[in-house]
């Protein structure tokens, strides 16, 4: 049985460009880094993404970008009264904002970003049971 996510890769050109967006835009924690030393693929560094008891983690590997940009995202929550804050952090680092989908009412907000490695981030208002409620209204 799936116990839960246990952790999200992203292979990077840059291992501090993504430091900088995952401290910056995320609050990210980094709790390790191999340095000169591989014991995967290649150098790696490891982060904490939440507060709790189960915060999200995030593993950084050096290597080649995706080649071309997609839909396919991760999605964090943040809260409403936040939006405009992580605008701004993402905005700061000079990331790429995406033009985010048409909404209807009730579905939340988000703000789409990429960064150097085509990799899509959004950072997501609403919850899954505010949409399936908004979605079956009609």
């Amino acid at each position: 049985m799936i116990q839960g996510l246990s952790h999200m890769t992203f292979i990077v050109r840059d291992l501090d460009r993504m430091e900088a967006i995952l401290t910056t835009v995320l609050d990210a924690r980094k709790v390790y880094d191999s340095g000169a030393k591989t014991f995967s693929l290649s150098k790696e560094r490891f982060f904490l993404v939440g507060d709790g008891t189960d915060p999200i983690w995030i593993a950084t590997m050096e290597g080649e970008p995706l080649p071309a940009r997609t839909y396919n995202h991760i999605a964090f929550k943040i809260a409403d009264a936040d939006y405009e804050t992580y605008l701004q952090r993402v905005r700061g680092l000079g990331l790429e904002v995406r033009e985010g989908r048409s909404r209807v009412p009730g579905e939340g907000q988000s703000i789409y970003f990429y960064d150097d490695d085509n990799h899509m981030f959004e950072l997501h208002t609403g919850t899954l049971a505010e949409r399936l409620k908004r979605y079956g209204e009609g």
